[in-house]
């Protein structure tokens, strides 16, 4: 399991370090601005997804491997969601407060990332075994801000695709987080269950 979960965080770390070594050798384009932060924000967007599937893939299996790669995935969304607005408060907004805060209020683009982004942190800050003794029932309650976290994170993405026409990739998103939502219903988990019986 310990192989497993390294080989993991490893492979994780490897949209960062593609970024570095396209840095590094001029790759990143004309505008390197915004593909740095275009494709952080895919990539948490993508660990959302991963870390979505943990449960279904539990229930599929009967194997509780997927559930113990859940809390180191969920933390590599957050890393990227940080790192995609790092750059943005950093080289779109000079690090200024009031500038940050202006656009986050008149863009609704902007809005709902950053709103995903405030989802995320108590998720990511209680991300172990300490908060879950803590918090007890709470800790359940307030991870199921996942879901939402979930809904703001594909309307931040469509919002930026729809003003570039460009909504086929954003659709497969949505239908993905879809499918995983549907997976963790009652009936359905009863159903997956049965089948697995």
């Amino acid at each position: 399991m310990q192989f497993l979960k390294t080989a993991i965080f490893l492979l994780s770390l490897l949209p960062l370090a593609r970024l570095v070594w396209l840095g590094s050798s001029e790759g990143l384009g004309a505008n390197p601005i915004e593909f740095i932060t275009r494709s952080t924000g895919t990539w948490a967007l993508v660990f959302l997804c991963v870390t979505l599937a943990m449960t279904p893939l539990r229930l599929l299996t009967g194997s509780t491997v997927w559930i113990k790669l859940r809390r180191m995935l969920g933390l590599f969304c957050f890393f990227y969601a940080c790192i995609h607005f790092s750059i943005w408060f950093w080289l779109d907004q000079n690090l200024s407060l009031q500038s940050m805060w202006s656009d986050v209020i008149k863009r609704p683009i902007i809005t709902m990332g950053f709103l995903t982004l405030v989802l995320l942190t108590p998720l990511a800050v209680t991300s172990n075994q300490w908060s879950v003794r803590l918090l007890g029932k709470r800790w359940t309650l307030l991870h199921k801000l996942v879901y939402l976290i979930a809904c703001t994170a594909i309307v931040h993405y469509w919002w930026h695709k729809a003003g570039k026409n460009d909504l086929g990739t954003v659709s497969i998103y949505a239908a993905v987080i879809l499918l995983l939502f549907v997976f963790r219903l009652s009936v359905v988990k009863r159903f997956v269950q049965q089948m697995r019986a």
